[in-house]
């Protein structure tokens, strides 16, 4: 790499960040200016989208693409940018500078082909060629001439046809005989032009006036950016290069997607010529600008805003690393093992909760039971013990003795009402806790004489505190329901004393004839005749 070569800065127009200018060697050791720019991320390490290859067009430097170089930038691409051979910084062909001077097209792609390489290493990968006017020309003869690198080009205006004063034909014929005469290094017929004239009115290259100025800002800080018209070499080297690009055959080998953005008002090339060329290329797309001038990326926003986003559907289709970086961001993913970890104590601790559930959750449901039916708090107490086993029945047959103690109790409040009646309900609600179901209530009875066995000598251990004066009907009923074989003896001595034992009870009565709430008459007696129907 050769030495710094300067970057011009006005106020109007400020170099993007990361940007450093050096000089190259062409061919034939022409020294030519090149400048590459780093997004910034990139600098501190990050990946970069791909690369952009600007080339600007006749007359114009590096400096002039400073807005365009920044919104490549933003969009993650290193970009390179260069100064043709006889413009810009890079070295002139002639002694007079301001001549625009060329001698065919080999010695342009043979700089192009030294720029690429010089730089190579130092662009990622993929590569777009950016082109504008003659850079666009110039970019499309290298593509056709082998440079395979490239993943698409998006050209601004190429100079694909020149329009001359004349017609087609007589332009050629004036450029040979003047090239034959000795004067190609001369200027043509039209002068030597203006370069230094900053005027916006009448201009045919932009209609935005900003944009303009700060153009001819730069010129005015750095004269040897200045150049004037072409000479007849220069134009015999367009009427060659756009003769051969003209060819269908010349563009066919050019597979990549190249985009032709074609300013509608174009007063310097033949817009034709850009629209047969898009045809002619494999993958190529013409879109037209309406109204623009020549310099599409030197237009108002409304105009140039058409190129960007040509730029960034080409970008997308060609570069679209930027999805990279979200897939690599998710690969940490796989840290969030702790999750399945954290998730075992709560499988293991699933089956744990229920059965410390289901335990206190019975007895509520006896207490609930109890006090619906009970007003005294006493008596909700002595149901309590038999109901955790009333809870273990549903965890296990085996208790399934537990709730046939209460079962007996509502069985013993209902013949208060009916026998007959209350034989067929308690034969179904011990057939629901029991499995024997399909048989007669002769099996519940004798059930119920195992579950008397185990609640009786329970129950004067919980009554006795409650009422002494309760204990003596207990062993009548004890005694009574010992004999529980006798179905229709046994529920008669039950009824009779619990009938004595509830003097004018209508409202029990009747709340005994409900199936629903079979301890209501139990409820109402204020101390005697509750636990006695508790303990059986």
């Amino acid at each position: 790499m050769a030495d710094a070569a300067p970057l011009i800065e006005t106020e109007e127009a400020k170099a993007p960040p990361g940007g450093e200018a050096s000089w190259i060697v062409g061919a034939g050791g022409v020294k030519l200016r090149a400048a590459l720019f780093t997004p910034p991320a990139v600098s501190r390490g990050g990946r970069a989208r791909g690369s952009i290859v600007l080339s600007g067009g006749r007359t114009e430097a590096i400096e002039k693409y400073y807005e365009f170089i920044g919104e490549c930038l933003d969009r993650g691409f290193v970009v390179l940018a260069h100064d043709w051979r006889g413009q810009g910084l890079s070295q002139r062909a002639l002694g007079d500078p301001l001549k625009g001077h060329a001698r065919g097209y080999k010695a342009y792609l043979d700089d192009f082909r030294a720029l690429l390489g010089a730089f190579a290493d130092r662009l990622p990968r993929p590569w777009v060629a950016v082109a504008h006017s003659m850079g666009g020309c110039l970019t499309l003869l290298a593509m056709s001439h082998g440079e395979d690198r490239f993943a698409g080009a998006i050209l601004s205006a190429p100079m694909l046809g020149i329009r001359t004063p004349f017609p087609p034909g007589v332009s050629r014929l004036l450029t040979t005989l003047s090239l034959l005469a000795g004067l190609g290094g001369g200027y043509t017929l039209s002068g030597a032009g203006k370069p230094f004239d900053s005027d916006f009115e009448g201009n045919v290259l932009t209609h935005d006036p900003v944009r303009h100025a700060r153009a001819w800002s730069l010129v005015a800080a750095e004269p040897k950016l200045a150049l004037g018209a072409p000479t007849w070499g220069w134009i015999d080297f367009a009427l060659r290069a756009t003769a051969y690009l003209a060819r269908p055959d010349a563009l066919r080998n050019i597979t990549v997607p190249v985009v032709i953005v074609s300013a509608e008002d174009d007063k310097l090339i033949d817009t034709a010529a850009q629209s047969a060329a898009a045809r002619h290329l494999p993958q190529g797309k013409f879109i037209n600008v309406p109204g623009a001038y020549h310099e599409i990326l030197m237009e108002t926003d409304p105009m140039r805003n058409i190129f960007l986003r040509a730029l960034d559907a080409l970008t997308g289709r060609v570069a679209p690393t930027p999805a990279e970086p979200p897939k690599a961001a998710l690969t940490p993913m796989p840290a969030p093992t702790p999750a399945p970890a954290a998730a075992d104590p709560v499988a293991t601790a699933a089956p744990v909760a229920p059965r410390a559930e289901i335990k206190p959750a019975a007895p509520k449901r006896a207490a609930s039971r109890s006090a619906a039916a009970k007003p005294s708090a006493p008596k909700s107490a002595a149901v309590k013990p038999a109901a955790p086993k009333a809870a273990a029945p549903k965890t296990a047959a085996p208790k399934a003795s537990a709730p046939k103690a209460a079962a007996p109790k509502t069985a013993a409040s209902k013949s208060a009402s009916s026998t007959s009646a209350s034989k067929a309900k308690t034969a179904g609600v011990k057939a629901s806790s029991a499995k024997p179901a399909a048989k007669s209530a002769a099996k519940p009875a004798a059930t119920s004489k195992t579950a008397t066995k185990t609640a009786a000598p329970k129950s004067p251990a919980t009554t006795k505190p409650a009422a002494k004066p309760a204990a003596k009907p207990a062993p009548s009923t004890a005694t009574a329901k010992a004999p529980a074989a006798k179905k229709s003896a046994s529920a008669k001595t039950t009824a009779a004393p619990k009938a004595a034992a509830k003097p004018a009870t209508t409202k029990v009565a009747a709340a005994a004839k409900k199936p629903t709430t079979p301890k209501a008459p139990a409820a109402k007696k204020p101390s005697a005749s509750t636990p006695a129907a508790k303990k059986p």
